[in-house]
């Protein structure tokens, strides 16, 4: 590389190598993990920096923030041991009676955290249509506001919103603007340099890419004392990633750019063979030219558009039901972002309470043959729909 000694390698480079790791002792090109709950401290009795004690973090997490850092060109990566953790530091860093703009409909987790919040009396909340500027203006000018969630593309129903518009309404009324873009990893989507102060990944998803961890992470530019109140939320309630989470999610991310391109090739296959589709109400996914969100999310998501998307049922509710219990590749199963695919019938999962439409199948489409998904879908819609 003596030549090239000067030349700025790709970021799909950088992640692939994890930052271009090798253990100085050993050579090894796989980083080790660190399980240490507790740290001895010198012969002067002084911490060895910068880790204590387990609530703070570890080696191995830190090197799994150090590549998000790089991937969303954040000052600062910070991992949670879920994505409803991450969310929760978020929202109970906030003081007292600040007021937060979220959209109707979003990851019911997430929301019902905030509805929580709201009936305790901790914070006001008002709401926006999803991908509706106007509304979001609207909610954000109500009164004054402390933080906006934008969540693109939404889930389940993948409407996008223009991030820098929203940050440039949010940051107008003095407010922040926290970006869940989980459904488009930072591969695609980098939040940041659209303008959101805090950019959310749950990290269980197409970073780890594997089904096999749950973890969140923010990732902020511009630190300071809400960072700082963020940071001692996650230690107080002692919600860092462990170490061995931390080490399969490094493993996970080396793998990101492969696995994401091959996710939404899929994804954009089996969305126009079932555009239009006699058995299907509508499909539900950016990359469809007809989409309203379309051309937002491609100038978002690099021209990807994502590997998830929502099919809506024609006939009954149980019809949609049944076309899950009929897939015999997609597992009915909740999550998204993993090598495997995914069918969830939504309004099970979610409950009555969540305004999501009854026929909604939410799909999470994974690198199989995308041939082989397509026509278990078409198998599982056939039988569905024949008579009793």
């Amino acid at each position: 590389m003596t030549e090239n000694s000067n030349r700025k390698l790709s970021i799909q480079t950088r992640v692939a190598q994890a930052l271009h790791f090798v253990e100085a002792e050993t050579g090894a090109v796989v980083p080790s993990i660190q399980p240490a709950a507790t740290y001895a401290r010198d012969e002067n009795y002084e911490v060895r920096k910068p880790y204590w004690y387990r609530r703070d973090g570890s080696q191995t997490t830190a090197h799994a923030e150090a590549v998000i850092a790089e991937m969303e060109g954040a000052t600062e990566s910070l991992l949670f041991a879920s994505g409803m953790s991450a969310c929760t530091a978020v929202i109970e860093h906030l003081p007292t009676g600040s007021h937060i703009v979220a959209p109707k409909v979003m990851y019911h987790g997430v929301l019902a955290q905030i509805q929580n919040y709201a009936a305790n009396g901790r914070v006001t909340v008002s709401y926006y249509t999803a991908g509706n500027l106007a509304e979001l203006e609207s909610a954000v000018a109500a009164q004054p506001t402390t933080l906006v969630w934008v969540e693109t593309p939404n889930n389940p129903n993948w409407e996008v919103t223009d991030i820098k518009a929203a940050a440039d309404i949010t940051h107008a009324a003095g407010a922040k603007l926290v970006a869940d873009c989980t459904g488009t990893p930072p591969s695609m989507t980098k939040a940041l340099d659209f303008g959101a102060d805090i950019s959310f990944h749950s990290a269980t998803k197409y970073l780890n890419g594997h089904s096999d961890i749950t973890a969140g992470v923010l990732s902020v530019r511009e630190t300071g004392k809400y960072w700082d109140d963020i940071c001692m939320v996650r230690k107080l309630h002692g919600t860092a990633l462990h170490s061995f989470d931390a080490w399969l999610l490094i493993r996970g991310m080396r793998t990101l750019f492969l696995r994401v391109e091959r996710s939404c090739k899929n994804a954009m296959a089996i969305a126009t063979h079932f555009e239009g589709h006699p058995l299907l109400e509508a499909v539900l996914y950016p990359g469809l030219a007809s989409d309203p969100g379309h051309e937002v999310a491609k100038r978002q998501t690099n021209g990807q558009f994502g590997g998830m998307m929502s099919i809506i049922v024609k006939g009954t509710e149980q019809t949609a039901i049944d076309t899950t219990r009929f897939c015999e590749l997609f597992y009915p199963a909740t999550s998204l972002g993993g090598v495997e695919s995914l069918v969830e019938h939504r309004k099970t999962v979610s409950g009555d309470g969540f305004p999501v439409h009854p026929r909604l199948l939410r799909l999470s489409i994974g690198i199989e043959d995308a041939d082989d998904l397509i026509y278990d879908i078409e198998q599982a819609l056939r039988r569905a729909n024949q008579p009793a």
